[in-house]
């Protein structure tokens, strides 16, 4: 079981202190209940994951886990670069499995990856795919409570995605899941119950489907609104995109122009990562490339400030 208490989470990025992105969170996750985390881009989905695992830290509340909690399947961080794949697992599987089962789990974290010899070079040579096809792998190597999903069944080509589906159908029954999916049909597949983030807070639905329709009242009443396509958003987790400020200095539009390159390579790895999902609806992957496009524009109109200071002080 996993208890959340009174939790606020918010980003604080150099002077800059953005809104709250969880507030005042209280849930009880029960043991052997999947749950389905919903929510429209940047509702907090993957924040609160990471949370779970113990990855992040809450600004207020607790969370308390009662069981074994994985760290969250499908993100490509984690890995120290100048090690090999294998060493990574190696040293994972040391610290978690025990030194009498490390070879197993490389043999098996191995197989499941698919990188081929790529799993003998160093991990900053690998793609984020491919990392996070060896995070996978290497999650489902040891028997937690309960496995932690951030979009993993969207990771590699459809066979992969058909393989990461059945290891974690396989799963459940002897595990729990809570994952984050873009795919209504891996949602209702494997999670019983739902979360649904809506403006920093959450609430539990018993039943999974009553979250989607609920995610499906929003997205299309923001759609109507638009009058056409669903507004832009931002991939979840990163800072809202704010209307690029005027630089003071040469100094200040420099230091600009870092955190909006910044924004831009998390909306572009968002955006290709939603172009190889083949399971996701259009309209949410229309979300994603709204955003990048608009995150594409700041990074033009960052630079161009830039440019237009530099010339001033010639």
């Amino acid at each position: 079981m996993i208890e959340i208490n009174g939790l606020y989470k918010r980003y604080h990025l150099q002077r800059r202190v953005y809104d709250w992105v969880l507030e005042d969170i209280n849930l009880t996750i029960p043991q052997g209940v999947s749950v389905g985390l919903l929510g429209r881009n940047g509702a907090g989905k993957s924040t609160l994951l990471r949370l779970i695992a113990g990855m992040d830290t809450p600004d207020r509340g607790t969370i308390h886990r009662h069981c074994r909690v994985s760290w969250p399947i499908g993100l490509a961080g984690g890995f120290q670069g100048s090690m090999t794949g294998r060493q990574n697992v190696k040293f994972v599987a040391r610290v978690h499995g025990g030194r009498g089962d490390v070879h197993e789990i490389i043999e098996r974290v191995q197989a499941f990856a698919e990188l081929g010899d790529a799993f003998d070079e160093p991990i900053k040579t690998y793609s984020s795919g491919m990392r996070a096809r060896l995070n996978f792998g290497l999650s489902l190597a040891f028997d937690f409570d309960i496995y932690l999903s951030d979009e993993a069944t969207s990771v590699g080509d459809r066979a992969f995605k058909a393989k990461a589906t059945q290891a974690f159908k396989e799963k459940v029954g002897e595990a729990s899941l809570v994952m984050v999916s873009h795919s209504e049909g891996i949602l209702k597949d494997l999670c019983d119950s739902g979360i649904y983030l809506k403006d920093g807070h959450a609430t539990w639905y018993d039943d999974i489907d009553d979250a989607i329709a609920v995610y499906h009242e929003e997205t299309d009443a923001a759609r109507a609104a638009s009058g056409s396509a669903e507004p832009a958003a931002t991939p979840a987790d990163s800072p809202p995109v704010t209307p690029l400020r005027e630089a003071q200095s040469l100094d200040d539009a420099r230091a600009q122009l870092r955190e909006v390159k910044a924004e831009f390579d998390t909306a572009r790895a968002e955006f290709e990562r939603a172009q190889r999902d083949d399971d996701m609806a259009p309209r949410e992957r229309q979300t994603y490339g709204d955003a990048f496009r608009a995150s594409r524009e700041r990074l033009h109109d960052a630079r161009r400030q830039v440019q237009a200071l530099q010339k001033g002080e010639e």
